[in-house]
Order: C-alpha cells, then sequence, then structure tokens
C-alpha cells in the first residue's frame, strides 16, 4: 500500500485546522478559492471533484488525492468515473511532459547559439 488513506486524511484535516488556528486569514482565502470555483454550478460537486482528482495526480499531492477521492465519493463518483479522470490525468502529464521536452531542446539551441 502507498499510503494508509484512511488515516491520512483526518490527519491532513488536523493539521489543516492547525495552520488555521495559526493564521485564520491565509485558511479563509484558501476556502473562498473552493467557494468561487463553485460559485456558478455549471459544474456539479462530482465532476468538480473529478476534475480535482485529475490535477491532485499531476501535481503529485497525496493530501490532495485523499481529499477530493473522498468528496467525489460523497459526490456519488465511481470507480469507473475515477479510472476514467486517471486515464485522462496520465495522459495530459505525460503530454506535459512531451510539450517541456520540446522546450527544453528549444532552450538548449537557443542557448548554445
Amino acid at each position: 500500500m502507498f499510503n494508509n488513506w484512511s488515516e491520512l486524511l483526518p490527519t491532513i484535516q488536523k493539521a489543516f485546522g492547525a495552520l488555521g488556528k495559526s493564521n485564520p486569514k491565509m485558511v479563509k482565502a484558501y476556502m473562498a478559492l473552493g467557494e468561487a470555483a463553485a460559485e456558478n454550478d455549471v459544474l456539479d460537486v462530482r465532476t468538480r471533484e473529478l476534475i480535482s482528482i485529475a490535477v491532485a495526480v499531476t501535481t503529485r499531492c497525496d493530501g490532495c488525492i485523499a481529499a477530493h477521492t473522498n468528496a467525489a465519493i460523497k459526490a456519488g463518483a465511481s470507480r469507473e468515473e475515477v479510472a476514467a479522470t486517471l486515464a485522462t490525468a496520465i495522459s495530459m502529464n505525460a503530454g506535459a511532459a512531451y510539450i517541456y521536452s520540446l522546450r527544453t531542446l528549444e532552450a538548449f539551441d537557443t542557448l548554445k547559439n
């Protein structure tokens, strides 16, 4: 097992609360980002959480994976939907690596001359 996800999520939530006590203004602003993203109700909660999972995977954030997977489950996401989300994340991350590889070669060629 990569992580004990059942223990990770409450640990993160507890730590999040502790940081919030140290810097409540920062946590309030952070929470406002999520509220702003959900404000117009164009995307339902399940869809937003599936997108969040894809972003969490591409940014390699275990805490984000735990939190958003849990939220996706609560929003009714199926294992198949999560698997399809992961396939998209994989394809995007590989694509991003390919594009940044091209940029690196461009930088090499430019800087060498």
